[in-house]
């Protein structure tokens, strides 16, 4: 019975074994160039930007490009491979690592459990979408890497703000239109009495906060002008108002906190046990 169990458990283990992807080295750096597509210049810059940005903060911001994935999802290698290295403090979990298969044509920011709240999922997909992505289709892999280091190190500090693409401006324009032309002949329409024109200001004044509050909650400016303009519109027509009793709608606040972080020497590169929760996210060109 015993040697029938102590079978079994070697099955399971093999099975494991199997199942685990082959990781790169470390090897003391924090740029692993497994896929070979930086030259020795390039790879000494990145090093050096990303050990100064760990001595100032205590962050672990890591970059490897792999050769394959080896069949697995890139999200699912990405969390295993943070993991597996421990990239981060240990009491801070504050590890990104940006992950590269250049034959795959896939990347992936990986965030560690105590950035997940400096850098989003949405932070994460905007910088490759914006930063990375647009140099890797032109084959800059270089530039691309340094774009996207830059652009994490910034979310980080909470210093990051999104470039606006063409299309985006152009999607944005085709909301605004309907809704403005809308707004115009509701406001001709209106009777032309003091009443009317005294909720006038009480309605722009809701609308924008409407406006504000959805902008916070979904970052799209589409959708909050949308919200701002129905709210005034509602505003506007409602026979009775509460601004005309003296009340006013009021509205939470929010508030941010951030850890301090400590130095950390640097002449070669030691993990410092973070862990990683799956936060991040994916791309590809």
């Amino acid at each position: 019975m015993k040697i029938f169990k102590s079978i079994i458990l070697l099955m399971l283990l093999a099975c494991l074994a199997f199942s685990a992807p082959t990781f790169p080295q470390l090897n003391n750096s924090r740029v692993i160039d497994d896929a070979g597509i930086f030259d020795a210049n390039q790879e000494m810059a990145l090093d050096k930007k990303l050990a100064n940005h760990e001595t100032n903060t205590s962050n672990q911001i890591v970059v490897v490009t792999i050769k394959s994935l080896d069949g697995y999802d890139i999200s699912d290698y990405g969390y295993q491979l943070g993991r597996h290295w421990g990239i981060g403090q240990k009491d801070k979990n504050n590890g990104v690592l940006l992950i590269i298969a250049p034959n795959e044509r896939k990347v992936r920011i990986e965030v560690g459990y105590g950035l997940e709240g400096a850098l989003p999922d949405a932070t994460s997909k905007t910088i490759i979408q914006n930063d990375i992505l647009p140099l890797f289709k032109k084959g800059s892999y270089y530039d691309g890497v340094n774009s996207g280091i830059d652009k994490i190190i910034l979310a980080v500090k909470g210093e990051y703000t999104p470039a606006r693409s063409t299309n985006e401006s152009s999607s944005i324009g085709f909301i605004l239109f309907p809704i403005l032309f809308i707004a115009i002949i509701f406001i001709n329409a209106m009777p032309k009495d003091k009443d009317s024109k005294k909720r006038i200001i009480p309605a722009i004044i809701t609308g924008s906060i409407a406006g504000a509050i959805s902008w916070m909650m979904f970052f799209v400016l589409g959708v909050s002008v949308f919200i701002a303009v129905i709210v005034f519109l509602i505003t506007l027509f409602s026979s009775k108002s509460d601004w005309t009793s003296g009340n006013y709608p009021t509205s939470g606040g929010f508030s941010n906190s951030s850890g301090s972080f400590g130095g950390s020497d640097f002449g070669g590169f030691n993990s410092g046990g973070g862990s990683f929760g799956g936060g991040g996210a994916s791309g590809y060109w």
